[in-house]
C-alpha cells in the first residue's frame, strides 16, 4: 500500500519554480501527450476497433490521462497491460490483478516508482468504473467512487477528512481556494446532491444546462472532501452522472486537458475582494461546451492566472472558437451530443415533451399500432442514445411504467420548441 504522498507533492509542485516547470510544459505541448511517452493509440481503437474495444479504449484514455492533474505518469507496463484489455486478451480485474503483483515482485526500484505505481493502481480502478454502468447518485455513492479509485493506494480512500485543508495553485499566484470545512462535509455534499437532484430543467437550452451543469460540478470540488484524490474523483463522478442524464461523454477532453479541467475548477470557486477577483467560471463552461456541444474552444492554463503576465493574456482579438489540434486530431466522436439524425427519436421526443406516458400512451399519439415495431425502431433507440428514460428504472416491467425525456432529451426538445416558435 502506498504512504500518502500529498506533503511530497506539494513541495513539487506549488513555489516559485512551478511557473518555470509550466512554461516548459507549455513549450512541450504537455496537454496533448508526447504521443513517445503515451504509446497507445486510443484513437486507432476508437475509429477502427469493434464496440467493446472502442469502450474500453476511451475508458482507459480517461483513465490515464487523469493523472496528469497531479503530475503522474503512467509505466510501460501499465500501458502494455491495457492494451490487453482493450484488444480482449485479459479481463479488466487481470489486467488490475497483473499490475498490483508487477509492484508486488518488482525487485529493482527507481526515483518514480511511487509515483508510477499509484498512477498505475489508479489507472486501473478508474478503468474498470468507467467500464460499468452501475452509479449511485448519493453521499454514500461519492465517498464510494473515491474508495474504488484509491483502494490499494491510500489508507484513506473512501473517507472525508478530518482537517481543515489549503492547497497553493499555480492559478491563483499561490493563493488558495477555500474548501469546506471538514466538520461540515457530509452535509454539505447532501445539500449540493439534494439541490441538484430537486432542479427542474424544464425550459432550459442547451448552453443555460451546460452552465447550470458546469456551476454544479464546480460546487461539488469546491468542498474537497477527500485529504487527496478530489479531482480525480470528480472527473469520475461527472463522467458517470453525465451518462446517468444521457451523455455519453468518455472522449478524449479528460485526457488531454485534465490540468486545465482542474485549473478551470479552481477558478470558478476562488474569489477575493481583496485583490478584486470574482469567481469565474466561463473557462469550465468551455470545456463543458467542448465535452457536450463539441465546440473548439480554446483551453490554455495560462490564460487562467490570475493578474498575468501580459504575454499570458488571452488576446482580445482570439476567436472564441479556435482548436488547438489538427482536424486528423479530433476522434469522429466529438460533435453535439444533443443532435440525432433518428427522425424516429426525434418524433418521440416531440409526442413526450415535457409529460410521461406509457407504451400506450405514445403509440396512441404516434398514431401507431404495432407494439413490437414501436419499442424496436422508436424507444429503445432513443433510450440507448440517452434521450429517454423510464419512471422506474429498476423495474422494467413495472405495471405503472412510463417513460420522459433525460435532461439530454429536454434540451433537444426545447430546441426543437423554439425553432418552431421562431418558424
Amino acid at each position: 500500500m502506498l504512504e500518502d504522498t500529498h506533503t511530497r507533492k506539494s513541495s513539487n509542485i506549488f513555489g516559485f519554480l512551478l511557473v518555470k516547470s509550466y512554461l516548459c510544459r507549455e513549450n512541450m505541448n504537455f496537454e496533448v501527450m508526447d504521443e513517445k511517452e503515451l504509446y497507445l493509440n486510443f484513437d486507432e481503437y476508437i475509429r477502427q476497433g469493434e464496440p467493446a474495444q472502442r469502450e474500453r479504449a476511451d475508458a482507459w484514455r480517461v483513465a490515464i490521462g487523469l493523472q496528469a492533474v497531479d503530475g503522474l505518469k503512467t509505466s510501460e507496463y501499465l500501458q502494455a497491460t491495457a492494451r490487453r484489455n482493450i484488444e480482449g486478451e485479459i479481463t479488466i480485474d487481470e489486467a488490475r490483478n497483473l499490475v498490483n503483483q508487477y509492484y508486488i515482485s518488482k525487485t529493482t526500484h527507481d526515483a518514480d516508482d511511487a509515483d508510477k505505481e499509484e498512477a498505475d493502481r489508479v489507472s486501473g480502478n478508474i478503468a474498470k468504473l468507467l467500464q460499468t454502468d452501475a452509479f449511485t447518485y448519493s453521499v454514500a455513492g461519492f465517498a464510494a467512487i473515491h474508495r474504488a479509485i484509491f483502494e490499494g493506494v491510500f489508507k484513506h480512500a473512501g473517507r472525508f477528512r478530518d482537517y481543515d485543508i489549503s492547497k497553493k495553485e499555480w492559478v491563483l499566484r499561490g493563493d488558495s481556494v477555500l474548501y469546506g470545512r471538514w466538520q461540515d462535509l457530509k452535509m454539505t455534499i447532501e445539500y449540493d446532491l439534494e439541490q441538484e437532484r430537486l432542479f427542474d430543467y424544464t425550459g432550459l437550452d442547451k448552453g443555460q444546462m451546460i452552465e447550470h451543469l458546469a456551476s454544479f460540478v464546480a460546487g461539488l470540488w469546491q468542498i474537497h472532501p477527500f485529504g487527496e484524490g478530489n479531482t480525480r474523483t470528480t472527473a469520475v463522478f461527472t463522467i458517470k452522472y453525465l451518462r446517468y442524464l444521457g451523455f455519453s461523454v468518455n472522449n478524449d477532453l479528460f485526457e488531454r486537458h485534465s490540468w486545465y479541467f482542474r485549473n478551470a475548477l479552481v477558478r470558478a470557486n476562488y474569489r477575493n475582494v481583496v485583490k478584486g477577483v470574482e469567481r469565474d467560471p466561463i473557462f469550465l463552461i468551455r470545456f463543458f461546451r467542448n465535452l457536450i456541444l463539441g465546440e473548439a474552444n480554446m483551453l490554455k492554463n495560462r490564460y487562467m492566472m490570475v493578474n498575468p503576465p501580459e504575454d499570458w493574456k488571452m488576446p482580445e482579438s482570439t476567436p472564441e472558437q479556435v482548436s488547438e489540434q489538427v482536424p486528423e486530431q479530433v476522434p469522429e466522436q466529438v460533435r453535439d451530443l444533443f443532435y440525432t439524425n433518428n427522425q424516429l427519436i426525434v418524433g418521440l421526443i416531440k409526442n413526450i415533451g415535457n409529460e410521461k406516458y406509457s407504451i400506450s400512451q405514445l403509440m396512441e399519439k404516434a398514431g401507431l399500432k404495432h407494439r413490437p415495431n414501436f419499442i424496436e425502431y422508436h424507444l429503445n433507440p432513443a433510450i440507448k442514445e440517452g434521450y429517454v428514460r423510464l419512471l422506474y428504472p429498476q423495474s422494467p416491467r413495472h405495471p405503472r411504467q412510463k417513460y420522459l425525456l433525460t435532461v439530454k432529451g429536454l434540451a433537444l426538445y426545447n430546441e426543437i420548441i423554439n425553432q418552431i416558435t421562431i418558424k
